[in-house]
């Protein structure tokens, strides 16, 4: 937890209300999002118990499995699953535009992609093991389901993977977005508890919002209690409709918590990066849809060396970048990085543009500018930094003592021989600069998937479903 964080959380403690911690929505939010709130059964990894889902706040689908250790009604359940979210993923296939790309051939991507937000981290991966669960089953077989079965199990694999992928917006846990920005008085393991994390940002802390009687767990677990009076009595009766009226109560108080925190992200002012990152999802989206259509085999259980060092170096440039794209689009998180030295904010008081290095052909237009500033400056000279005032400038720190900061811009001011109209700031203007940049280093040159080396497995055996892999411990 960051410094500001930290007070933040000290300060929504003294005043009984959460304190924003941002000043725009750094998650994109569909015009039409999938709302998706799942159970499953106690002491089970993957079991369904029920879900409610929905694009319309007024218009719940709730889906139950009456009796949760018949294997038959799973596999029924997940079959009905699959009927109401397969056309809501696939409605989005049918418009694309033809993106260009430098030294590759030009793809076809989706105008726009389904989102699925769900309450919290645990029903993320909750998700990501109903896919492993489903995605190898067969409509053939010892133990034939449904032909959509399997390729839910795809979709929801894939959404589970992207989950994971730092500043991706298909699938997000309100609880993990509502906490980057606003910070509440209880802890981080408290804000899993979406009624008394809402509580705080809206109103205040209250002892309802932590009574499972009135706002029940978000999900994927029941409460223990819940699962010892009403459930299990319900399925022993082999009342379904008792079953389902149990579940209902359960999940109907969920549903409008989630309704109120898309409503309450969606009155923050989008972030100016976050185009960009939902331009990379629909690019992700376009090619899973491909694989699919290609006859691609599912998703292997685990990846090769090379895989997953390429997928583990994805990753990181992707935290990287959404890290630094935070910080840009946003002064209250930039303020972090100020109070560590890594930026800094001040007046220019002095500017010299004409200011060049070398001579003849060799002569660089480097404009040189002096900033006040009060931030401690914690860095080298020479250091690479960059600005949100102007995105495509690159400057280098030249020196930084006694409160007044030197830096020279070395990229963003035209091709002329003098700088472009406003790419040099001008004396009296604020401006904040940093080390954080998006020019990252690229990662290793990995070898070919047939070339892995001895240390590594050697080259992967070419990847076959098999009947071994559909088994679950809940299948």
């Amino acid at each position: 937890m960051s410094l500001l964080t930290s007070l933040a959380r000290l300060r929504a403690l003294d005043e009984g209300i959460a304190q924003p911690i941002a000043t725009v929505r750094h998650v994109h939010l569909s015009a039409r999002p999938m709302v998706f709130i799942p159970l499953k059964l106690s002491g089970e990894a993957a079991a369904p118990l029920a879900a409610v889902l929905g694009t319309e706040r007024d218009r719940p689908h709730l889906l139950v499995v009456t009796q949760p250790r018949n294997r038959d009604l799973r596999f029924a359940w997940a079959a009905e699953l699959a009927g109401l979210l397969l056309p809501y993923i696939e409605g989005f296939l049918a418009a694309t535009e033809t993106v260009e790309r430098r030294n590759a051939d030009p793809y076809e991507r989706a105008l726009d992609a389904p989102q699925l937000v769900l309450p919290n981290p645990a029903g993320v991966a909750f998700t990501r093991l109903l896919g492993r669960s489903t995605r190898f089953r067969r409509a053939d077989g010892p133990y034939p389901v449904p032909a959509s079965v399997p390729l839910l199990g795809r979709w929801l694999t894939y959404f589970g993977e992207r989950a994971a992928f730092p500043g991706s917006s298909l699938m997000p846990a309100v609880t993990e977005e509502l906490g980057r920005h606003w910070a509440s008085g209880q802890s981080g393991l408290e804000d899993a508890n979406l009624a008394a994390q809402l509580g705080w940002i809206t109103e205040g802390p209250s002892d309802d919002a932590e009574d499972p009687l009135i706002w029940p767990p978000a999900g994927p677990a029941t409460d223990p209690g819940f699962d010892a009076e009403v459930l299990a009595p319900a399925i022993e009766s082999g009342s379904a409709e008792r079953v389902t009226e149990a579940l209902r109560t359960q999940l109907e108080p969920t549903w409008r918590l989630m309704w109120r925190a898309i409503d309450l992200l969606a009155g923050l002012p989008e972030g100016a990066s976050v185009a960009q990152r939902w331009e990379h999802d629909r690019g992700s989206f376009s090619g899973m849809a491909a694989q699919l259509a290609e006859g691609a085999p599912p998703q292997a259980r685990r990846d090769g060396a090379v895989a997953a060092a390429s997928r583990l170096a994805r990753l990181e440039r992707a935290q990287a970048a959404y890290e630094v794209q935070r910080a840009y689009d946003d002064p209250l998180v930039m303020a972090e990085h100020r109070l560590t030295g890594e930026a800094f904010a001040g007046e220019v008081v002095e500017t010299d543009p004409e200011h060049a290095e070398g001579e003849g052909r060799s002569r660089k237009l480097r404009p040189l500018v002096v900033i006040k500033t009060d931030d401690p400056v914690r860095l080298a000279p020479g250091t690479a930094l960059g600005t949100p005032q102007r995105r495509a400038q690159g400057a280098q720190l030249v020196s930084a003592r006694d409160g007044l900061v030197t830096l020279k811009i070395t990229k963003g001011m035209g091709r002329g021989r003098t700088p472009a109209p406003g790419s040099v700031p001008e004396v009296g203007e604020r401006v904040c600069y940093t080390s954080l940049t998006d020019d990252f280093q690229g990662s290793a040159a990995l070898p070919e998937a047939e070339a892995t080396p001895w240390t590594h497995g050697g080259p992967p055996r070419e990847y076959e479903p098999g009947d071994e892999d559909a088994r679950e411990e809940w299948s």
